[in-house]
């Protein structure tokens, strides 16, 4: 990571309550602290005053948990934004399509993004993949996301942890660097004591 501090920005995505909903999503999810070391690394963000944005899925399914003017579709109170605090609005998986992420990315001048949230195998590999290819330094935190079971096109079902798992391994080095809360907290706390 860059240690100019005014490069380094967090990225909350999708946590939202709808995704509590388990039995909508494949009936499992993994790493139930998730949402706790999102929270961790808000307040560091928080309290050295580095830049965060969050990120709100807008379903264009009204069966969905996370469809607009549903309770689901709420950010969860665990990461609450305050009124003044950025929230973008996005209705497919990654948070550059249709939003205007990129450009505020750009005209802040930041140049690595550490990205975390829900899931794991969906909007965050979306949203890190599209990171890396528009040219933006990508950390994924392991442990402040999570993923759900899926039951893959032969009918057999693949837990959670596997689908958690695998999605790092393939984003790893191909598109970002893969760290857990606590290194990565260390890591700033040297840069922005």
């Amino acid at each position: 990571m860059d240690k100019n501090e005014n490069k380094i920005a967090l990225l909350l995505v999708d946590i939202q309550q709808g995704l509590d909903e388990l039995e909508f999503y494949g009936g499992n999810r993994n790493n139930p602290n998730a949402e706790v070391n999102c929270r961790k690394l808000l307040d560091f963000f928080r309290e050295h005053k580095l830049p965060f944005f969050f990120v709100q899925h807008c379903s264009t399914n009204p069966a969905s948990p996370l469809f607009p003017n549903k309770k689901g579709h709420q950010i969860k109170e665990i990461v609450a934004p305050a009124t003044d605090e950025v929230v973008i609005q996005k209705n497919v998986n990654s948070a550059f399509i249709g939003t205007h992420l990129q450009n505020k990315l750009e005209q802040a001048g930041i140049t690595n993004l550490i990205i975390v949230g829900l899931t794991t195998e969906h909007c965050i590999s979306s949203t890190v993949r599209m990171s890396a290819n528009l040219g933006f330094s990508t950390t994924v935190v392991s442990d402040a996301t999570a993923a759900f079971d899926k039951i893959g096109p032969d009918g057999v079902k693949y837990e959670a942890e596997i689908i958690h798992m695998t999605t790092l391994a393939s984003l790893q080095h191909e598109f970002a660097i893969v760290t857990d809360t606590g290194s990565l907290i260390k890591e700033l706390a040297l840069k922005h004591p």
